[in-house]
């Protein structure tokens, strides 16, 4: 019985091994747009694209980004400016993704754009510092996407969502894990009722890596900013002590992620060109063998693992 078990198991993964290694034909006439090219996963992501000969549209925050962007690539790639918090932006540069593809439309939309702060105890931060987060992570991945719909509709492409492990399992308090549950549920959503239209979603959820988005120098002053505007009430519930030895907790924190972000950027790359993409993707090694095992895990196990080295309240019972 475990002989023809361990069959079926292998030929399982022999099969989807030689499915996804069937690539999409005609890529370099396809046009791919991605957020937040200014760094990280988008500008690896963008430049990786482009020595592959697709025909990248790269959105920027930032002139400077798009220009150091635009001096490590070819010329078919192109950029654009773009705030997903502003609906004039995302506007404006949906025209311009409109009059770069025509009518062969837009083959994959990647939403790479995030921000991680405002960071601290979620009892430490105010409305709007969990609608900073939301603005760009959650309602912006919503609005460029609806906006962007028709055309990656038209072109019966792809729609690639970054997503995180703090999608799946709650690490920190604020906005960021909030905004990634919501992004992994929309494109769970989006995903059902665009297969109607041959339009497939995938989900990138990335482990810890070494990004500006999780400097830890820029997480501990968020913390410590977020702190000095508490109530002396919540001040005193937390104590000094459990303020220094986070902020202590917070500034290693980054030390278990890596450097290498083609871990991510395949993923994203595989999902855009690849005949039978993933639904998920689950990058680097702490997502696959710690974070994604944690989701499936009982609650009281999962709060255990997560509160076993975090220092306690003055006021904990």
């Amino acid at each position: 019985m475990w002989l023809y078990l361990a069959i079926l198991v292998g030929l399982y993964y022999l099969l989807r091994w030689y499915r996804e290694r069937q690539v999409v034909s005609h890529l370099r006439d396809k046009y791919v747009f991605i957020t937040g090219c200014d760094s990280g996963f988008g500008n690896l992501l963008a430049r990786q694209l482009d020595l592959r000969g697709l025909r990248v549209l790269a959105a920027c925050l930032t002139e400077k980004g798009a220009e150091q962007l635009r001096g490590k690539t070819s010329d078919r790639l192109e950029t654009v400016i773009l705030d997903v918090t502003s609906t004039e932006s995302i506007a404006a540069a949906t025209q311009w993704v409109k009059e770069r593809t025509g009518d062969r439309g837009l083959w994959g939309l990647v939403n790479n754009a995030g921000i991680s702060l405002p960071a601290g105890l979620n009892e430490w931060l105010t409305k709007p510092d969990f609608l900073k987060i939301l603005n760009v992570n959650l309602l912006g991945v919503i609005e460029v996407t609806l906006s962007l719909l028709p055309l990656v509709r038209k072109a019966k492409g792809r729609v690639v969502n970054v997503a995180s492990v703090m999608g799946r399992v709650a690490l920190s308090g604020g906005g960021y894990c909030i905004s990634k549950h919501g992004v992994e549920a929309f494109s769970d959503s989006l995903r059902r009722e665009l297969s109607h239209f041959g339009v497939k979603v995938a989900i990138i959820e990335p482990g810890l890596f070494k990004t500006f988005v999780s400097s830890p120098a820029m997480l501990s002053r968020s913390y410590q900013e977020t702190w000095d505007k508490a109530s002396p009430e919540v001040k005193e519930a937390y104590g000094e002590r459990f303020l220094a030895r986070t902020l202590k907790a917070v500034g290693s924190w980054n030390k278990l992620g890596t450097h290498d972000l083609s871990l991510v950027t395949n993923c994203m790359e595989h999902a855009l060109t690849a005949c039978h993409p993933r639904t998920r993707y689950s990058a680097g090694w702490d997502a696959k063998l710690i974070y994604l095992p944690m989701s499936y895990m009982p609650t009281f196990l999962v709060d255990a693992m997560i509160n076993w080295n975090k220092p306690r309240p003055a006021k904990a019972m």
